[in-house]
C-alpha cells in the first residue's frame, strides 16, 4: 500500500517496539514519521516543527498527561492537525471525538492506520 498524500506524522507511543514498527510502516508508504515516547516529548517536537499534519497517540503512557489530554492540548494549539488516538485498554466513541480526529482500537491493521491518515489529510 502507498499513501495517497504524503504526511508528516508524529507518533506518540511509550512502547519502543510498537513505535519503531509504526515508524517503519509509515515511512515505507511515503510518510515522514517523527517519534516521541510520551506527551512531554511530543509537545517539544510540536514546538520545533510547524509541518506536523497528524498526531498519532496512544492513550495510556507515562508522563505528565495521557494521550487524550495530549490530543486536547494539541487541538487547542493547532486546530488543523489531524488526530488519531489508539488504545488497547479503553474504547472511545468516535462520535465523541472532535472534528478531524479518529479512534483506532488496538490491535489495528497497518492498512487501517494508513487509510485513516489518508482520510484525515483530505
Amino acid at each position: 500500500m502507498v499513501a495517497s498524500n504524503s504526511a508528516v506524522v508524529l507518533i506518540v507511543e511509550d512502547e519502543p517496539l510498537i513505535r519503531f514498527n509504526i515508524l517503519d510502516v509509515l515511512e515505507d508508504v511515503g510518510h515522514v514519521a517523527l517519534e516521541a515516547a510520551n506527551a512531554d516529548e511530543a509537545l517539544v517536537v510540536l514546538k520545533g516543527r510547524q509541518d506536523v499534519d497528524i498526531l498519532f497517540t496512544d492513550v495510556n503512557m507515562a508522563g505528565s498527561m495521557d494521550g487524550i489530554q495530549l490530543a486536547k492540548r494539541v487541538r487547542a494549539m493547532r486546530p488543523n492537525i489531524g488526530i488519531i488516538i489508539t488504545s488497547g485498554m479503553v474504547r472511545l466513541d468516535p462520535m465523541a471525538l472532535p472534528a478531524n480526529a479518529a479512534f483506532l482500537p488496538k490491535p489495528y491493521m497497518h492498512d487501517t492506520l494508513i487509510s485513516t491518515i489518508d482520510s484525515l489529510m483530505t
